[in-house]
């Protein structure tokens, strides 16, 4: 699920959760219809419009898959430049809503797939997408892993992250009551602040070599990670 799933630090004062609610994909699916705007009003549309950017600046996203792809959003900047996409989420209402916005991109699949398990061939995928996703996960090696194993050698993953790390102590009070006004008290996240630091070790430790980790600033902060699977060296 896409644009706007950021913590509430206010209200958890800790940066890490490690426990990850059961209905999770239930609390999201409530706000499937309006998603979309409620995500605009509550980061902002400048944060979202320089995500959607900076993907539509990726030179080719080849034979592509999207974990976490909620509405289609971000699926929208990525199809343009791709062969095909193959979009997926966890949430059937998400993906209802996901059908309809992305009807004009005749490139794009929508599918209902585990990020953490995705039945997908080795190898199958040329790029990888994972917006907004990881740091609501209790175990979020477990998707790079998943993602690692299903791109090619020299395959591209693109790992976007909304992030209260870097953004001021006020802008996070503001940005944690609009949340409250829209989607009510969160459901237990993986981790509400996290570091390019922390997200450039995740990647490496699935085996990614990590090429850029920039902190987006417009308003609301998120992580833009670039990572590239390595060929195996043959055995001599």
């Amino acid at each position: 699920m896409d644009p706007a799933r950021t913590a509430v630090v206010t209200r958890h004062g800790s940066r890490e959760r490690t426990v990850r609610e059961p209905g999770v994909e239930r609390y999201w699916s409530r706000f499937a219809l309006s998603y979309n705007q409620d995500g605009e009003y509550v980061v902002g549309r400048a944060i979202l419009n320089l995500i959607a950017d900076h993907l539509a600046a990726e030179a080719s996203w080849g034979e592509a898959i999207e974990f976490g792809c909620g509405t289609g959003y971000f699926t929208q900047a990525v199809a343009p430049k791709a062969t095909h996409v193959l979009a997926t989420d966890l949430s059937d209402e998400m993906l209802t809503v996901a059908r309809k916005e992305l009807r004009p991109f005749p490139n794009v699949t929508v599918q209902k797939a585990d990020c953490t398990a995705s039945g997908f061939p080795d190898a199958r995928f040329d790029c990888v997408l994972v917006a907004n996703l990881l740091h609501v996960l209790a175990e979020p090696e477990r998707c790079l892993a998943e993602s690692h194993r299903i791109l090619r050698d020299g395959g591209i993953l693109v790992a976007v992250d909304l992030t209260s790390f870097g953004m001021k102590t006020c802008d996070m009070v503001r940005l944690g009551l609009r949340y409250l006004r829209c989607w009510g008290l969160p459901p237990r996240q993986g981790q509400d602040a996290m570091a390019p630091d922390d997200l450039a070790g995740l990647a490496r430790r699935a085996g990614f070599n990590v090429e850029t980790v920039d902190l987006l600033e417009a308003g609301s902060n998120a992580l833009y990670m670039r990572g590239v699977k390595c060929a195996k060296q043959p055995s001599t």
